[in-house]
């Protein structure tokens, strides 16, 4: 006797060309209502993991060859897992909407930007300090209200690209397993990518892996800012001024975003108490508390583009 035939209760009646692009859609949306989990966020894990991972193998003669085992001992069994999970149903869309979610930090990087300028509103300029602190390497104490927007512009651009585009990006391009490799690898730069005696040898693999995670995020982050703001100032200040900026992607991101916004920023500035003569960007008026606002809206309509796009594109081959 036949037996019935029984639906699978988690199908997911989609066309293929619409799945990622709506569970892109999913994952943002999440970030910008619930933005990043208070408790038990698995990137507070996975730092307690990393330390514990570099206490292990920062030693020895081949620092390098050692922070390359420790990076791929950190970041590949996760990526590896996120992509034996994915599944072509209900759930498994659900699942890759949590990924991207679990990756972004959009909200986060709002709520930090809008303390800022919340701050120097309200003419708080020692509370601005302290805030601006939290989202910048730089020494903040000494600051003026010019100098903290300063910081906190450059912040929201550069970071617009570390903590949206990136994982957008890769997630565009393999599904959640995509923004975990983004993500964790993003993180372990910002833990062991320092140029300092514990890290120069140790963290140049995971520094030059984030560089070339990001290369093309980064340019196509910087050709966003340029097109929604004053496109013709913020290429020529790509142009010239990329090139001689430390960092190969925050250079064009950071240039492209204040030319775009009509500020001059970078600059000298105070790191670990040594003054680092960094390069000018952009052109036109040094940044002011209005700016910050600016500066999110910049990054809220690039992301919007983003998706828009990528929907469209899911439509077409739908």
């Amino acid at each position: 006797m036949p037996v019935p035939f029984a639906p699978d209760p988690f199908a997911f009646d989609l066309p293929p060309a619409l799945w990622l692009p709506l569970a892109a859609l999913a994952g943002v949306l999440l970030d910008r209502v619930f933005g990043e989990v208070r408790r038990f966020h698995p990137l507070v894990g996975f730092g307690t993991l990393a330390n514990r991972i570099e206490r292990l193998f920062n030693r020895g003669q081949q620092r390098r060859v050692n922070g390359l085992i420790a990076w791929s001992l950190a970041v590949l069994p996760w990526t590896a897992l996120a992509f034996l999970m994915k599944r072509g149903d209900y759930l498994g869309w659900v699942f890759e909407a949590f990924l991207l979610y679990f990756a972004l930090g959009g909200r986060s990087l709002t709520e930090h930007a809008e303390r800022v300028g919340a701050d120097l509103s309200a003419g708080n300029l020692p509370a601005a300090r302290e805030h601006v602190g939290w989202i910048v390497s730089r020494n903040t104490a000494d600051l003026d209200e010019s100098g903290v927007a300063k910081a906190c512009v450059e912040s929201t651009l550069e970071n617009g690209n570390d903590a949206v585009f990136g994982a957008l990006f890769w997630f565009m391009l393999f599904g959640g397993a995509g923004a975990v490799l983004f993500r964790l690898a993003n993180t372990l730069d910002a833990m062991w990518g320092y140029k300092t005696e514990r890290f120069l040898r140790f963290g140049w693999a995971a520094a030059r892996i984030d560089d070339l995670l990001n290369f093309l995020p980064a340019r196509l982050t910087a050709f966003s800012y340029a097109l929604l703001g004053q496109t013709r100032r913020a290429l020529a200040c790509w142009r010239r001024q990329a090139p001689v900026w430390e960092s190969p992607n925050a250079g064009p991101v950071m240039s492209s975003g204040a030319g775009s916004l009509g500020l001059a920023l970078g600059g000298p500035a105070f790191y670990h108490g040594q003054l680092e003569e960094r390069p000018v960007l952009g052109e036109g008026r040094p940044a002011r508390g209005e700016d910050i606002p600016r500066a999110l809206t910049l990054v809220r309509r690039s992301l919007a583009l983003w998706l828009l796009l990528y929907l469209m594109l899911g439509v077409s081959l739908a």
